[in-house]
């Protein structure tokens, strides 16, 4: 089978589990934007950010490790080995949680909130003890079960949304007076509902856990860990470089405002949710795709062309989302949308993160996973630069130029030192062509604004076809001939 087909399919399965239910998800961001103000958001917008970077810590990189170890004759023993290891240290993090939640709530300002971060921890808890179970269903090329069950995790996340602040809003305030103190307040059950959907994962993904032989081979634990753990550190680092912003736009922005800043931060940060989806997607299909195809002699120039045509297509995600920003906007409230100016930023940011993960294959397939860790960590150290010096300036803007600046410097890193290591043919020059005339169409766009609404969304559309036209043209239309 043509590998561009069988890599498009295969994204395209993995897009109903992940783009259909982050789209559903998505329709929460309005739901929130109009019950929470920016202060309360920003609350979510921040524990939310705890929840990925404990999330990469608990998994400690056996999802990537079991794609590498786990295959054939090996799966039951790596997979029974790994699962072990993680489960263990989930109860662990558990009986640390139950304990000491009170204590660990008071550095981040939730002491008389505690009850957000037992909640935040028992999601984390959850998602990881779900997390390989969902590598098993990609590697067994199970991509429907995977996204029905996204689909319901999602689907019960919303509606538990909607009936507890919606439907019987006055309830759910007196119920978290009864069962969490009058400070809590209804975010409470946002978090609620996150934790019952993370929980009914777990209940879906029964045969897969059910496969699990408990059991601890030192000698091959030993072998995954020195493979995991640089994934490990490149994950957090990467959670880094991810969820710092959302952090640091507490912390460093101008007194009595941080909280706001940060609300609106996180609901403009949501509007580039298609290009998040599209990496998201696109990663669960092609890491299996590119470890099956690894031993193949054309794997470089495959791997290469693949590289072209994800660029392009999030170059026109980019183009749908900033050419018709006023559309979008609408999705938010009000108050959070003098923030859009930073859209077009963070999408470009999320476009060379997609990218930072395609070079990565260099030194997942040579083994050479520290050397990710140092791409990551020095990722890391011009985000917090960047936050540490723009934020009080210039506020959330900061934040969003911090994470541009992260991954380019990390693209270009990567490129440089994969280059040399792990040689792959990348249509620099094209790719660089289709970034620039991208951005030359927003520009034009931006420049050129008509004062008419009608008018302007015409020109927009022209300036999208037109992209989407050279791109048929130069490479899109030889993508998928047999």
């Amino acid at each position: 089978m043509n590998p561009f087909k069988q890599l498009a399919g295969q994204t395209a399965i993995y897009g109903l589990g992940t783009i259909l239910p982050r789209m559903l998800n998505y329709l929460l961001v309005p739901l929130y934007t109009r019950v929470f103000v920016p202060e309360i958001y920003g609350q979510f917008t921040e524990l939310y950010a705890y929840i990925a970077l404990l999330l990469a810590l608990l998994t400690y990189g056996m999802e990537t490790t079991f794609f590498r170890h786990g295959k054939g004759d090996n799966f039951q023993k790596v997979y029974g080995n790994i699962m072990t290891s993680i489960l263990s240290t989930t109860v662990a993090f558990l009986l640390l949680l139950v304990f000491l939640y009170p204590a660990l709530s008071r550095p981040i300002g939730y002491e008389s909130k505690s009850v957000y971060v037992l909640l935040t921890g028992l999601v984390v808890a959850a998602d990881a003890i779900s997390a390989v179970p969902f590598c098993v269903l990609r590697q067994q090329n199970k991509a429907k079960r995977f996204s029905f069950i996204k689909m319901a995790n999602v689907c019960t996340n919303i509606a538990l949304n909607i009936f507890f602040l919606v439907l019987v809003p006055e309830s759910s305030a007196r119920w978290t007076d009864v069962l969490f103190g009058s400070e809590a307040g209804t975010l409470t059950w946002v978090f609620v509902s996150n934790l019952m959907a993370s929980l009914l994962n777990i209940v879906l993904l029964w045969p897969q856990l059910r496969q699990i032989k408990p059991q601890f081979d030192w000698t091959l634990m030993r072998q995954l860990l020195k493979y995991s753990l640089p994934i490990m550190l490149i994950s957090l680092i990467g959670m880094v470089n991810e969820v710092a912003d959302k952090i640091a736009v507490k912390y460093l922005s101008p007194e009595g405002q941080a909280d706001a800043q940060l609300g609106i931060y996180g609901a403009c940060y949501k509007l580039a949710v298609l290009m998040t989806i599209f990496v998201q997607m696109f990663r669960y299909a092609s890491e299996p795709f590119f470890f099956s195809r690894a031993e193949d002699r054309n794997s470089p120039q495959l791997f290469a062309d693949v590289m072209k045509y994800f660029v392009i297509f999030c170059l026109i995600i980019f183009l749908l989302i900033t050419l018709y920003l006023d559309f979008f906007g609408i999705f938010i409230g009000a108050e959070f949308r003098d923030g859009l100016g930073i859209v077009p930023i963070v999408l470009l940011a999320n476009l060379f993160m997609g990218v930072v993960f395609n070079l990565s294959i260099w030194y997942k397939l040579s083994d050479n996973t520290s050397s990710g860790t140092v791409i990551t960590a020095v990722g890391a150290l011009i985000t917090l630069i960047c936050l540490f010096v723009l934020i009080p300036v210039i506020g959330y803007w900061g934040a969003a130029i911090a994470h541009l600046a992260c991954y380019t410097v990390m693209m270009v890193m990567s490129y440089v030192w994969g280059q040399k290591v792990y040689p792959i043919p990348y249509s620099v020059k094209k790719i660089l062509f289709y970034i620039f005339f991208a951005l030359a169409l927003y520009g034009v766009s931006v420049l050129l604004r008509p004062a008419n609404v009608v008018l302007m969304y015409l020109f927009n559309t022209i300036y999208m076809l037109l992209f989407c036209a050279v791109a048929i043209k130069m490479d899109l239309r030889h993508a998928l001939k047999n």
